[in-house]
């Protein structure tokens, strides 16, 4: 997936999906070299669902980058799981979108372990990241 090109062409046309927005800002966020998957994942998110919540809690994620400094579990995907957690009140709702987001990644990634995603580099980090943004602000606004 290649949000970012694809920016300039939406926001010309004025109508950018939401999913699309968020996924644009996090890859942003992401090549910008200033925050780390977790964090761009986060970040976005809150822009789009709870904007009044402070930046300073994208924070929370500083250490989910890189499977958590072990590899396992992927950023963005922890990224995105702390985004339902902070937009979606109700624990059970929050699990189950969880779940799916999980499963929604594997099935696009295989898995969800960032050692195995970037057994080849980290070249395809900012795909996980744009896309991951967007499932998780897809799956808020169809709760909507």
């Amino acid at each position: 997936m290649v949000f970012w090109l694809r920016k300039n062409v939406a926001e010309k046309a004025g109508d950018e999906p939401v999913a699309e927005k968020v996924a644009n800002e996090a890859e942003g966020f992401y090549r910008s070299g200033k925050m780390h998957c977790a964090e761009a994942v986060l970040a976005a998110v809150k822009n789009e669902f709870l904007p009044e919540a402070g930046d300073e809690l994208v924070h929370l994620a500083s250490g989910f980058g890189g499977g958590s400094g072990a590899g396992c579990i992927c950023g963005a995907v922890a990224g995105g799981t702390m985004a339902i957690g902070l937009v979606v009140k109700d624990r059970k709702e929050a699990a189950a979108l969880t779940k799916e987001l999980h499963h929604w990644f594997k099935e696009q990634y295989r898995v969800t372990c960032c050692k195995a995603l970037t057994a080849n580099g980290k070249k395809r980090c900012v795909e996980f990241t744009a896309s991951t943004a967007g499932k998780v602000a897809e799956m808020l606004q169809q709760r909507k």
